[in-house]
């Protein structure tokens, strides 16, 4: 594992110190993570399950390609992801190092490229526009400091995304 701690690029906006989970999150919903997220990745995604999406990635050092559940939403061509467990997570890593990742929201499946990682009050318009006032405020509560914003490549559905969302 790189001892470094990875600087994010923000162009014009400087550049975002790396953020870990908030204490709540390291407290009560890390351990419920591993609980609940072999339940979570199979609903996470699907057209009437609005509390998650799946985001696959490949992993930087293993070359796996791994599914994980995010707090996602479009905003035109844009996804917005709420990062609940900071930039130091290993997906947004991955999601990063690869510049981009696939996501299945509501049902549909988009390749996702140009990962930027913004702070909550910096995408606040953004974050308005796509989450509602409920998700917000959880954000709030939860400590979520940043967003990762990617651009949708594509909006086709991508063949083979429902043999991969078992993955990982």
């Amino acid at each position: 594992m790189n001892s470094q701690p990875e600087r994010v690029h923000q162009g014009a906006a400087g550049a975002l110190e790396p953020v870990g989970p908030s204490l709540i999150v390291k407290i009560v919903m890390r351990p419920m993570t591993k609980i609940l997220n072999p339940l979570i990745v199979k609903l996470a995604g699907r057209r009437h399950f609005h509390m998650a999406a799946q985001i696959r990635h490949v992993g930087r050092r293993s070359g796996r390609t791994y599914t994980t559940p995010v707090s996602a939403r479009r905003s035109g061509d844009a996804v917005l992801i709420a990062l609940t467990f900071g930039t130091q997570s290993d997906w947004s890593r991955n999601v990063r190092s690869a510049g981009g990742a696939s996501i299945r929201i509501e049902g549909e499946d988009y390749n996702v490229t140009q990962p930027q990682v913004m702070s909550r009050q910096e995408a606040k318009p953004l974050v308005q526009a796509a989450f509602s006032p409920m998700a917000r405020a959880g954000f709030r509560m939860l400590g979520i400091k940043q967003i990762m914003i990617l651009r949708m490549a594509s909006a086709e559905y991508l063949p083979g995304a429902a043999a991969s969302a078992n993955a990982g």
